[in-house]
């Protein structure tokens, strides 16, 4: 982070989170409902930032102990434990009050305690996502395990450590261990695989959160005796202790570092998202408009038409990719832009337009009569025309108006060394057959 205060750390995550949730409420519907839960995570993340609350979350495989662990810390039975695996269904987060006063620099702000289902759930990979998701967006994570880590729990400490987050391991259930036996777990939890990914060996801690009962044997005051079942209170001050000292150590820097890598992202996957939906949208429109001109050009009886009536299908085209993404343009721009397209086409365009003159020549000689004919190579050489202008604008739009370095007439010799004609004049042809075999009127051209 900056030398800047805490508070102005925090400032601007907050002004980051509200530019990606601006980026998003600034999309079109269809995209719009599309990052509803990107929505949702921004503003949930804002609101956290609002609060300056401080999160905590309690990762691991099921069985481990977490749900007991967060009573324990809390000081309540607040979450809820049972001897099944997979007993937490959800996300959810718990008011974390005792301690905040002690953190310097947070005594207004709140700790959350943040339970998440297991990792190894059967049939639960989008509970095990849930899990890595909240481990994602909090302050602080602590890695939960009963024993020596298995290949799930290293992959996931794994996963934690790439986030750049403060990581506890927490080893749970160590009253069930000989003194022999914990010895030996804290030098496999502390080996160099390990503590390279949390950080150092302090950030290993032991942990009883629901300790077993211990029989006690109870002498009498007449010498005879009685035992008696007792369950020790947890022990956890060794996990509380450690998270107090990271958040002084962190405090609201933390905070704010966390939320702004947590914005950024969320902006990308917007991002992605966004040019994902308006490749694939512009795809739709230049076949649909590419295929439209081939069908027009091949039923037309009057060659004049064609010339005039194909500018304005590549025209409303342009016009059409403008609108998905998002930029404003005039039919005068529209129609100038086609011409710088067909411009820099050069030769190759002149080629396709004499395919299609040839055939409007020969459809006006004969008044239309021999539309079943000229039909197929004429209308797929203006569909073809108008595939190409259609990509050249997308670049033009998907680089913000602008052909940047490149200028128009190298983006086209670009885009006809990319495109594969045989294909797209073939599809074209078999569009145009399928609506000449449909149209009832086709019938009179053969006569």
């Amino acid at each position: 982070m900056s030398q800047q205060t805490p508070a102005a750390d925090l400032d601007d995550a907050l002004a980051g989170v509200e530019r990606a949730i601006a980026q998003i409420e600034g999309c079109d519907p269809a995209e719009r409902e599309a990052l509803v839960a990107e929505l949702r995570e921004l503003r949930d993340l804002a609101d956290k930032l609002r609060h300056e609350r401080v999160e905590i979350a309690v990762f691991g495989e099921i069985s481990t102990g977490k749900s007991a662990l967060i009573n324990a810390l809390a000081g309540s039975e607040v979450a809820s434990v049972n001897v099944r695996g997979g007993w937490t269904r959800e996300v959810w987060r718990l008011g974390w009050t005792a301690p905040a006063a002690v953190v310097k620099g947070l005594e207004e702000s709140e700790l959350v305690l943040v339970d998440t289902p297991g990792l190894n759930e059967v049939d639960g990979a989008a509970r095990a996502d849930m899990a890595r998701d909240a481990a994602e967006r909090a302050d602080v994570v602590l890695l939960v395990t009963d024993s020596d880590l298995n290949e799930t729990e290293f992959s996931a400490l794994e996963q934690i450590a790439a986030m750049h987050k403060p990581v506890l391991l927490v080893l749970n259930k160590q009253d069930l261990y000989t003194p022999e036996q914990l010895a030996d777990l804290r030098e496999s939890l502390t080996s160099p695989r390990v503590v390279k990914l949390i950080g150092g060996a302090e950030n290993v801690v032991f942990a009883s959160a629901d300790p077993r009962e211990v029989e006690y044997v109870i002498e009498k005051a007449d010498g005879s005796t009685r035992s008696e079942w007792r369950k020790p209170k947890p022990d956890i001050e060794g996990v509380r202790g450690r998270i107090l000292e990271m958040l002084v150590d962190e405090g609201k820097a933390l905070v704010a570092l966390n939320a702004a890598m947590y914005a950024a992202d969320r902006s990308d996957r917007v991002a992605a998202l966004r040019v994902r939906m308006r490749s694939n949208k512009a795809d739709t429109v230049v076949w649909s408009y590419a295929a439209a001109k081939a069908l027009a050009v091949s039923m037309n009886p009057w060659p004049a038409a064609d010339v005039a009536g194909g500018v304005a299908v590549d025209v409303a085209m342009v016009l059409t990719l403008a609108s998905v993404y998002g930029i404003e343009m005039t039919t005068d721009n529209a129609r100038r832009l086609v011409m710088a397209i067909l411009q820099a086409a050069g030769w190759m365009m002149l080629s396709e337009a004499v395919v299609s003159f040839s055939s409007s020549f020969f459809k006006g000689l004969t008044f239309g009569g021999s539309t079943l004919l000229t039909a197929l190579p004429q209308g797929a050489a203006a569909g073809y025309g108008s595939y190409l202008v259609g990509q050249a604008a997308r670049y033009y739009f998907e680089h913000g108006a602008s052909w940047g370095d490149r200028g128009p007439k190298r983006v086209v010799q670009r885009i006809l060394e990319n495109t594969d004609k045989a294909s797209i004049i073939e599809r074209l042809k078999g569009e145009i057959s399928k609506k000449l075999a449909r149209n009832r009127h086709s019938g009179d051209s053969r006569e």
